[in-house]
């Protein structure tokens, strides 16, 4: 029985000693490049240098080292073909059975504050990618190893005895899924040069949006159906996702989660995590129907549920702090969908456990809050995306943090300080909200929502009706509009209902006659010179 002949050669070489080692103790010959095989030989393996092999010297500072007939030759040769093995025969070539190869870091290097272009091109990994591409085409023949986690299962395959074809077929989709996405890294970064700016010994200046935009997704499972019975679905994550975001999380309990509650649940989440005090949301058709704040979990629940108990039926509820077992024994009365938490406590988990169909994800925040402010954006995408025939739109994430600084007091009364703390919170809100967006808040609690309108007009009512059909008075409210009242009579129906002081963009031709109308009708008006839409 011919000996087989693995081909080593690692950036990352985690591990890589001790997998040696064991395919070494397999009866495998080691071939080795470079560093590695530097670092192999001083572990006392015996390891056949690949210039050895290629009868070549590495040249080119390394360039130029596994780019030739002797390697791929051996990675690409079909066993089953006579042809090919008596090609092999003839010029002398070895099969290679098993490559163990990672990529220069290409993604790590241009992460670095500071990256030149020159630090860049460096670390674009030629020869490495060319030999993964070969031993993956051949994976009958060739395991191809691209990852330190896959040296464990790969090395228990082998001591019982041969890796099996579905093994053999995984490594080489993990193969090409790894070309691919450092092609697209190199790709996004190239593409995102200002090339009317570019020095080979300068950071280079990138621009916000590349000229070729690759998208690298993860699929973490298929769902049942999408959004309608009739329509199929799967949910997908990014290659690298951000601290603290909805694909991080952990199921501890429940069904399986649906198109529409991972939509709706991603809503709820982006939206709690605006708070750093104890805060809840609830969703319900992706608009939240009840936001608020309180000394702990089970007070802000019950001023979020409050809002609109006939929407809160069947919501998706999502805290920022650890669910304790009150405040669960409370959200247990009503029907969930789906619950997330940064935590639990084993009481509030003991609650749930008798409600086996509740979903309940816990994800991290602490992270997140550890690193500040930029770490709690990241846990927004940094980029909006939204498909289109043919096409995508895509913008930066909608996060604006507005500070009372920001704000421009523009009527004769100016707000008291708690009214203009709700009318931050209401502001919060109202980015989450549908746009058309008409948010009454109060003491940290909304009180009334009205979302997805076409007419501003009509999201007032909305908002009034279901504070209403809830018993909350709207008396001293405030209101937040996610963007500017073209006409005086949305701020009429607003004060009508309650409203004591709002806040709006402003930019309207019309500014001066809504300004005027809330000096009329005695209410306190600010500009926060940003608008929230949201389709």
């Amino acid at each position: 029985m011919s000996v087989k002949t693995a081909l080593i050669s690692v950036s990352d070489k985690t591990g890589v000693t001790e997998f040696a080692t064991a395919l070494a103790a397999l009866g495998f010959r080691l071939v080795s490049t470079g560093g590695t095989a530097r670092l192999l030989q001083e572990a006392g393996l015996t390891v056949t240098e690949v210039a050895e092999v290629t009868h070549f010297p590495e040249m080119l500072d390394g360039r130029v080292k596994t780019l030739h007939p002797m390697v791929h030759g051996g990675l690409l040769a079909r066993r089953e073909l006579p042809e090919h093995m008596a090609a092999l025969a003839e010029h002398g070539i070895g099969t290679i059975d098993l490559l163990v190869v990672n990529l220069y870091p290409f993604e790590a290097t241009v992460a670095q504050p500071g990256c030149t272009l020159a630090d860049a091109i460096e670390n674009i990994d030629i020869g490495g990618p060319a030999m993964v591409r070969s031993a993956a085409k051949n994976w009958r023949h060739v395991a191809v190893l691209t990852d330190v986690a896959q040296y464990p299962p790969v090395l228990k395959e082998l001591r019982a005895g041969e890796l099996s074809d579905k093994t053999r077929l995984g490594l080489s989709v993990a193969a090409f899924n790894r070309i691919s996405n450092y092609d697209a890294a190199i790709s996004d970064y190239l593409s995102a040069i200002d090339l009317e700016a570019v020095e080979d010994d300068s950071t280079p200046t990138l621009k916000l949006f590349s000229d070729q935009s690759n998208g690298r997704f993860v699929k973490l499972q298929d769902l049942r159906y999408g959004e309608n019975p009739h329509q199929q679905a799967a949910f997908y994550r990014d290659l690298y996702p951000a601290p603290g975001s909805l694909v991080t999380a952990e199921q501890l309990q429940g069904k399986e989660l649906s198109y529409n509650n991972i939509a709706d649940a991603d809503a709820a989440w982006e939206c709690v995590k605006q708070w750093d005090e104890p805060a809840c949301v609830i969703v319900k058709h992706a608009n939240p129907c009840g936001v608020a704040l309180g000394a702990n979990s089970l007070q802000a629940y019950q001023k979020a549920f409050q809002t609109d108990p006939i929407s809160a039926f069947g919501g998706i509820i999502a805290f920022n702090g650890v669910l304790d077992g009150a405040a669960a024994e409370a959200v247990s009365k009503q029907f969930v969908e789906v619950l997330m938490a940064p935590g639990y406590t084993p009481e509030a988990l003991a609650v749930f456990k008798a409600k086996q169909n509740v979903r309940v994800l816990r994800i991290p925040l602490d992270e997140v809050r550890r690193d500040g402010a930029s770490a709690w954006a990241r846990g927004q995408n940094a980029m909006d995306v939204k498909r289109v025939g043919s096409g995508l739109l895509i913008q930066t994430a909608d996060f604006h943090e507005l500070k009372l600084a920001d704000l421009k007091v523009v009527t004769r009364k100016s707000p008291t300080p708690e009214q203009l703390q709700d009318l931050l919170f209401a502001w919060k809100v109202a980015q989450f909200v549908k746009s058309n967006a008409i948010v009454f808040c109060k003491d940290g609690m909304t009180m009334g929502v009205g979302a997805g309108q076409m007419s501003r007009l009509d999201s007032a009512r909305i908002a009034s009706i279901k504070a209403q059909h809830a018993e909350l008075s709207l008396a001293g409210t405030a209101v937040a509009s996610d963007a500017f009242f073209p006409f005086r009579d949305g701020l009429d129906v607003v004060v009508d209902a309650g409203a004591s002081c709002v806040i709006q963009p402003g930019g309207s031709m019309r500014d001066q006659e809504v300004i005027d109308a809330a000096d009329e009708r005695g209410v306190a008006m600010v500009f926060s010179g940003v608008r929230h839409f949201r389709h």
